[in-house]
C-alpha cells in the first residue's frame, strides 16, 4: 500500500525517495530506499511483504546542491523522532544558528532535519519559529503520537483518510482513492464547485466522502487511537485596520518585508525562474530580484496574439527591458489546451480551471530550460484587494459608514471612461454589497449567477449545498471579502492549481506575497491604504515604485491570466471535441445532467451568446474529471 501511494506522486519528486517503517511488532524504525533513491545502497529497498504498524514515505525534488540531503536525516533514533516533510523553511539559516547556539548538532542541511531539531526543543510550538510553506507528519516514538501540520495559508497540500482503524495521509487525493472503501462522492461539494468557480477547495471538504483536507494553519494529532485537529494560526479580525502607521511608514515596512521575503525564497537556489504576466505582482518580484542580485532572472510568459485582452507582451517587454531579463514566451494552441485539460485533470484531482492551460504551458516551458524553482505572484490580489469586487466592497463601506459624499467621489473615479452598461453593473454590485453581508452574497451568486446544470434527481440527492462557512466580520465589507478570499474561496483554489501545475512539470513554486509577515501587515492596515478607486493595491503600488517601471504601476486594465478557451475555442477550434463529449454515451447516461437545458445553452453559445460560457466550461471540466476518476460508475 505504501509503495503504491508513493508511486502515484512520482512527479512530486523523482530525484530521491525514502521510507520510514515500523514493523507490526516492535518499536524500532527502519529506513528504506526506493527505486528513485539517490543512494539506494545506503538503505535496503522497501520490500513488498512487510507487515507494518506505521509506514511513511517522502520524495525530494532537487532545487539546489543542498537538496541532495533532502531525504536523509529524517529519522533520529536518539531523539525518538521521525518525519516526512514537503515544502521549505525559508528562515532555515537563522533558525539553524539559533538551535546550534542551544546545543543542537546537525548531520546535514535538510529542512526535515531542521524541523526535527526544532520540535525536540519547542515541541508543537516550533511552528511559531517557521517562515515557510510545509506539510509534514512527525512520529514521536517516545509517546506514540503522530503530529501533522500544514503551513499557515495552505501552500503545501495535505489530505487524510481514517478508515477501518487505519490512518492514511498524502500530498494528493489520488493517493487515498485506492484504499477508500465506500467511494461515495460529496454531492454538495460538486454542486458548489460548479456554481462558484472559486470554491474548488472549501474548508476541509473534498469531492469524496471520507477524504478530508487539512486546513491552512491547522495541526492534526493522533494518540491512543484518537484523532483531533486544532488551528494553530489564523489572522485576527479584531486587529484588522488597527495598525496606526502613516501611509509612508507602512509603505516602507511593506517594502522591507517584501524585499526580505523575495530574498529568503531565492537565496539558496540556482535553477531559479519567475512567471511574468505583465501585471504589478509578478513585475515587482522580477524587478526586485534584479536589484537584489544584479543579475537577470529568467522569466516565462504566455500570450495569445489573436486575443488582445490576453496578449500582455507589450507590458512584459517593458519589464524585461527594464531588468535585462531573458524572457521566454509560449502561446498554447487550442489542441494543446484540450490535451492539458485531459492530462492535467489527473494531476489536479479536481476539475481543471480554464486558465490552467496557460499555467501548465508556462511551467513546462520553464522546466525545458532546467528551472527547478519558480517565483510567483499568487496572493497579492487577495491581501490587497486587487479584484474589481474589492472596489465594490470598499465603496459599500463608505455608504454604510454614513459617508455619501465620499462614496460619490469614489464611484465617479471608479466609473470614469467606462460605458454606461458597465457603470450600471458596478453600481448594482456596490448596492448589493451595501445591503447584504458576504455570506448572503455567496448564496445569491450560487442561486442566480449561472444556470443549474444538474437534474432534479441529483439536486434532491445533494440537498443543501449553500456555502455555510462564509464569515461576516464586524469590521466591514472589504475585510469580510478579503478574509474569505484567503480562507474559503479564491486563494485556496488558486494555490491548488499552482501546486499541481508546477509539480506536474517537476517545478517547485514559491510565493513571496504569502509570507505571513506581509499578509498580517496588509490585513492590519486601514482599508484606505489598499483601495482608492480606480486603483487597487494602493500601498503595494507605492511600495514597489522604486523597482517597477511607471507604466506598469499606473495600469488599471490588467487582463486575467487566462486562455481563449471559454469565449472562443469552445465555439470554433474545440467544437468537435466538446460536441463529442456532450453527445457521448458516457455523458448522456451519467444520470446527473439536465440534458435539455445544457443542450439549449450549448446551441445559444455556438450562435455567439457568451453569457453562460463559464458554466458550459465547468460542465465540460466536471465531465472530464468524472471520466478520469469515476469512469462509468454511478455518481449517486
Amino acid at each position: 500500500m505504501l509503495k503504491e501511494m508513493h508511486l502515484l506522486i512520482k512527479h512530486r519528486g523523482s530525484a530521491d525517495e525514502a521510507f520510514i517503517t515500523f514493523p507490526a511488532s516492535g518499536k524500532t524504525a527502519t529506513i528504506h530506499s526506493g527505486l528513485d533513491s539517490q543512494t539506494p545502497s545506503k538503505h535496503p529497498l522497501l520490500p513488498d511483504d512487510l507487515m507494518l504498524r506505521l509506514g511513511m514515505g517522502m520524495r525530494s525534488l532537487f532545487t539546489n546542491a543542498e537538496d541532495a540531503d533532502g531525504c536523509r536525516h529524517i529519522s533520529s533514533a536518539k531523539m525518538g523522532l521521525h518525519i516526512v516533510f514537503a515544502g521549505n523553511i525559508y528562515n532555515r539559516n537563522e533558525l539553524r544558528q539559533l538551535l546550534e547556539a542551544m546545543g543542537g548538532v546537525f548531520e546535514g542541511n535538510s529542512d526535515a532535519e531542521l524541523v526535527l531539531k526544532a520540535y525536540s526543543v519547542w515541541q508543537k510550538e516550533c511552528l511559531e519559529y517557521f517562515n515557510g510553506d510545509w506539510a509534514f507528519a512527525l512520529w514521536d516514538a517516545r509517546d506514540g503520537s503522530l503530529f501533522c501540520s500544514r503551513d499557515r495559508f495552505g501552500i503545501q497540500p495535505f489530505y487524510y483518510l481514517q478508515q477501518d482503524g487505519i490512518f492514511f495521509f498524502g500530498s494528493e487525493i489520488k493517493q487515498l482513492l485506492p484504499f477508500l472503501g465506500n467511494q461515495q462522492l460529496n454531492l454538495p461539494m460538486l454542486r458548489r464547485m460548479m456554481k462558484i468557480n472559486a470554491m474548488l477547495n472549501y474548508r476541509d471538504e473534498t469531492p469524496w466522502q471520507g477524504i478530508k483536507c487539512l486546513q491552512p494553519g491547522e495541526n492534526l494529532y493522533i494518540k491512543d487511537a484518537r484523532l483531533h485537529t486544532h488551528h494553530y494560526y489564523s489572522l485576527h479580525p479584531e486587529l484588522f485596520g488597527k495598525l496606526e502607521f502613516s501611509f509612508e511608514d507602512a509603505s516602507l515596512q511593506y517594502q522591507e518585508l517584501l524585499w526580505d521575503s523575495i530574498h529568503i525564497r531565492s537565496r539558496e537556489t540556482q535553477a531559479l525562474g519567475a512567471g511574468l504576466s505583465g501585471g504589478l505582482d509578478s513585475s515587482a518580484i522580477v524587478c526586485a530580484f534584479q536589484q537584489m542580485r544584479q543579475e537577470p532572472l529568467p522569466t516565462f510568459s504566455s500570450y495569445f496574439a489573436e486575443h488582445p485582452q490576453l496578449d500582455e507582451r507589450k507590458w512584459i517587454n517593458i519589464v524585461t527591458q527594464h531588468c535585462g531579463c531573458d524572457n521566454h514566451l509560449v502561446s498554447p494552441s487550442a489542441e494543446q489546451a484540450w490535451q492539458n485539460l485531459v492530462d492535467g485533470t489527473w494531476y489536479n484531482d479536481l476539475p481543471l480551471g480554464a486558465g490552467c492551460a496557460a499555467q501548465s504551458a508556462v511551467m513546462k516551458l520553464a522546466a525545458s530550460h532546467n528551472v527547478k524553482v519558480m517565483l510567483g505572484g499568487q496572493g497579492c490580489d487577495e491581501i490587497f484587494g486587487g479584484y474589481r469586487h474589492a472596489q465594490y466592497r470598499f465603496m459599500a463601506d463608505s455608504l454604510r459608514s454614513g459617508k455619501p459624499l465620499g462614496f460619490l467621489r469614489q464611484f465617479a473615479s471608479h466609473s470614469k471612461g467606462k460605458p454606461s452598461l458597465e457603470i450600471f453593473s458596478s453600481l448594482t454590485k456596490t448596492m448589493l454589497s451595501t445591503m447584504f453581508p458576504e455570506s448572503k452574497l455567496y448564496q445569491v451568486e450560487m442561486k442566480l449567477l449561472r444556470f443549474e446544470p444538474f437534474n432534479a434527481y441529483f439536486l434532491q440527492a445533494a440537498g443543501n449545498a449553500t456555502p455555510d462557512q462564509i464569515v461576516d466580520l464586524d469590521s466591514g465589507r472589504l475585510d469580510s471579502f478579503l478574509f474569505n478570499m484567503v480562507y474559503a474561496t479564491s486563494l485556496q483554489t488558486l494555490l491548488h492549481y499552482e501546486d499541481r501545475m508546477s509539480m506536474a512539470a517537476g517545478i517547485q513554486s514559491r510565493l513571496p506575497f504569502l509570507d505571513h509577515r506581509l499578509v498580517e501587515l496588509a490585513f492590519y492596515l486601514p482599508s484606505s491604504y489598499k483601495i482608492s478607486p480606480p486603483h487597487t493595491k494602493l500601498l503595494h503600488r507605492h511600495a514597489i515604485s522604486r523597482w517597477v517601471p511607471n507604466p506598469i504601476l499606473q495600469r488599471t486594465d490588467k487582463a486575467i491570466f487566462g486562455t481563449p478557451l471559454v469565449n472562443s475555442w469552445m465555439r470554433d477550434a474545440l467544437h468537435p471535441q466538446i460536441n463529442k463529449l456532450f453527445y457521448s454515451k458516457e455523458f448522456r447516461q451519467r444520470g446527473i445532467w439536465n440534458l435539455p437545458k445544457i443542450h439549449n445553452h450549448w446551441q445559444r453559445y455556438l450562435k455567439g451568446d457568451d453569457r453562460q460560457a463559464e458554466m458550459l466550461y465547468n460542465i465540460i471540466a466536471m465531465e472530464v474529471w468524472l471520466q478520469t476518476f469515476i469512469k462509468n460508475d454511478p455518481v449517486i
